[in-house]
């Protein structure tokens, strides 16, 4: 009886982190969107039902209920929409991975923690701050770091992969993709030791 009202069926949240439209659709910010386009063509699905101020859909994986959430809200304000769909299923922080992007890791590395700052990332920080804590799984992708005394952060990460980059890149949304998955289904030490 109880577990009818438990919280709709779903355990965890796969939050993949970028900015709505297509002028940065292939951007080094949006590796997160990019990871969920890698989820949609592998599973055969698509994330596109509006809620949470989300793009979102249901899968199951290793018998466990998940909700995809692309937040269409722009980086610096995704908190407002993950914790949104958190307090709605009633899913803790440490079953909530979010997957983004880091310019401290170079190109087409994945960095897996169980915990974190945002490390000057605001995607990250805005989660941090809507659920009232930095415990919660991540999956960073790196982007790389732009060259020069002063580099242009802003042109960098709203910049495009070139050349080798991008296939780098397509190869690491995929084992970001497969990261997701093992840490549901095998917990996130066995994912750190297998992708980090």
């Amino acid at each position: 009886m109880l577990e009818r009202f438990k919280k709709s069926g779903i355990d965890w949240i796969v939050v993949f982190l970028g900015n709505p439209g297509a002028k940065y659709a292939a951007t080094r910010h949006n590796v997160g969107f990019m990871t969920a386009d890698v989820c949609e063509r592998e599973e055969g699905i698509k994330i596109a039902r509006i809620r949470f101020r989300a793009l979102t859909d249901k899968m199951n994986i290793s018998g466990t209920q998940v909700l995809l959430l692309k937040p269409q809200t722009y980086m610096n304000l995704s908190g407002a929409s993950v914790s949104e769909a958190a307090r709605f299923y009633k899913v803790p922080p440490e079953q909530i991975i979010v997957i983004s992007d880091d310019m401290a890791i170079p190109v087409g590395k994945l960095r897996i923690r169980a915990k974190g700052s945002a490390g000057g990332h605001n995607g990250l920080k805005s989660i941090i701050e809507k659920l009232g804590t930095d415990t919660f799984p991540r999956i960073k992708l790196g982007i790389g770091t732009p060259e020069g005394e002063q580099p242009d952060i802003i042109n960098w990460v709203l910049g495009s992969f070139k050349n080798q980059e991008a296939s780098e890149i397509d190869d690491a949304t995929q084992r970001a993709w497969s990261a997701v998955k093992t840490i549901i289904s095998d917990g996130i030490d066995k994912a750190m030791n297998k992708f980090n």
